[in-house]
């Protein structure tokens, strides 16, 4: 039986000069496990996407470009874009300081001269394996971190976080639900304002009651109190029968009304009149029903602005925002965006019965980089087209479709209006555009502009649009 340890190791070394390759994979593999060899650098994409490799060994100098080091690092920025883990010992045969210095600021482990020590350079190897065996322990430590908080936060199921700002609203969950206290959720669209609002009634007291959702935005002012309060039989011309509306429907639980900052101020006065009272009359009965309901209102309109403009009254503000929980979005906690990534990705794997099991360090720094307008459901959306196009069981950076570089040129277009035109002449030209897009809907212009449709109709007045 023998007692020689079994050897462990892969590396990967990438030279123009075959005598070099030849040289160092003999005396290499003497103490490695793989040592593969490979002349031309074009060839690294396709090498550090099919296999890992513990240590890198790059030349710094190919035919091209014989001592300056640029390909070098050219090669280096594309290794550890594929894989920002990665461990590169960079080569030369210039002894060059400068380049050396810039080479590990860059990102580089190490550095050698050719033609070398043999003694050296072994040690310098095993001394890239070990930083880079440091580098997965901690990316794993930071996995199982990630998972324990996945585990710890099931009572709030489709919730997924761990940032600081996420376990603000994770704290202010558990402190709030335990009561009856109306909640208002503020955040941009995407940020899971119903998820929150869902995660708030299963861990309050009405958990075993119904939970209500109801979508104002969507709810023309015609059927604003068929829809909320319900009708009698013959109360109008589709009545067919009587009907309770969605207050009566989630009495004993909790009612969620979405885009309240939707509403125009004749409902506001109707709703506000429902909640004070915490009763409500069918459309064409005058018989009132008292209702026990725990309300959680949403909106991603500026409610206090509103406010101040007039077309959102303060006393229904002061009626449904006992408690208020602003969601981050997504930009301001992108330390979450692998968790939900990974989560998205389990999903639809599943859901689409595709063999794709991860996705790779660049695409997953890739998508810390970007902005996600779209937050949450943005992220959902990606990982859902990528998982069907995808053709390997990784996922790459060219599967998704990042909408950065359309922004950066809407920003530079933006900037170039503000340098030729007032500021009323910008909005009027981005009221005139946004306006045209929509046909002239002066509802939805209003939400793609972020005002209140009041709001828009002064602005249309005073530009004489």
């Amino acid at each position: 039986m023998s007692d020689k340890p079994t050897k462990t190791g892969r590396l990967l070394i990438v030279d123009d000069n075959e005598d070099v390759l030849k040289a160092a994979r003999l005396f290499l593999k003497r103490h490695f496990e793989q040592v593969d060899v490979e002349k031309n650098p074009e060839a690294i994409p396709s090498l550090l996407h099919n296999d890992r490799y513990d240590v890198i060994l790059l030349d710094m100098n190919f035919t091209k470009d014989v001592s300056s080091g640029h390909e070098g690092f050219y090669w280096l920025d594309k290794i550890l874009e594929i894989d920002p883990n990665a461990v590169c010992v960079l080569i030369t045969a210039y002894g060059d300081v400068d380049l050396a210095v810039r080479a590990i600021k860059e990102g580089a482990s190490d550095f050698v001269l050719k033609p070398w020590e043999n003694e050296k350079l072994l040690a310098t190897v095993l001394s890239a394996m070990k930083l880079r065996q440091s580098r997965d322990e901690v990316d794993q430590l930071r996995n199982q971190q990630r998972q324990m908080v996945a585990d710890e936060n099931t009572k709030f199921r489709d919730v997924i976080g761990q940032s600081p700002a996420m376990q603000k609203v994770f704290d202010t969950i558990e402190r709030v639900a335990v009561t009856d206290a109306n909640v208002l959720i503020l955040g941009e669209n995407g940020t899971g304002k119903e998820m929150i609002a869902r995660a708030i009634h299963r861990n309050s007291l009405r958990k075993d009651a119904v939970f209500i959702p109801v979508d104002l935005g969507a709810i023309s002012e015609n059927l604003f109190e068929s829809e909320l309060f319900g009708h009698v039989k013959g109360s109008f011309t589709d009545a067919k029968e009587d009907r309770p509306g969605r207050f009566e429907v989630a009495s004993g639980g909790t009612l969620f009304l979405d885009e309240i900052g939707n509403l125009s101020l004749p409902l506001q006065a109707k709703l506000l009149t429902a909640l004070q009272n915490r009763e409500v009359t069918r459309v064409g009965s005058n018989k009132t029903k008292k209702v026990d309901i725990r309300l959680i209102c949403a909106t991603n309109m500026p409610l206090y602005d509103m406010v101040q403009e007039g077309t959102f009254r303060q006393d229904l503000l002061y009626r449904i925002n006992t408690i208020e929980l602003m969601l981050p979005p997504l930009r301001e906690r992108n330390e979450d965006i692998g968790l939900l990534a990974d989560h998205f990705l389990k999903m639809y794997a599943k859901k689409y019965q595709k063999e794709v099991r991860s996705i790779s360090p660049a695409a997953t720094k890739r998508m810390e980089k970007y902005a996600w307008p779209g937050n949450v459901r943005e992220v959902q959306h990606a990982i859902e087209r990528a998982v069907i196009m995808a053709n390997g069981s990784v996922l790459q950076p060219e599967d998704f479709f990042f909408t950065s570089q359309k922004a950066e040129v809407s920003s530079m277009d933006a900037a170039v209006a503000l340098d030729q035109f007032n500021l009323e002449d910008v909005e009027k030209i981005l009221i005139r555009k946004v306006l045209k897009r929509y046909n002239g809907n002066i509802t939805q212009a209003a939400k793609e502009l972020g005002l209140t449709r009041s709001s828009l109709y002064r602005r249309l007045e005073k530009y004489g649009l």
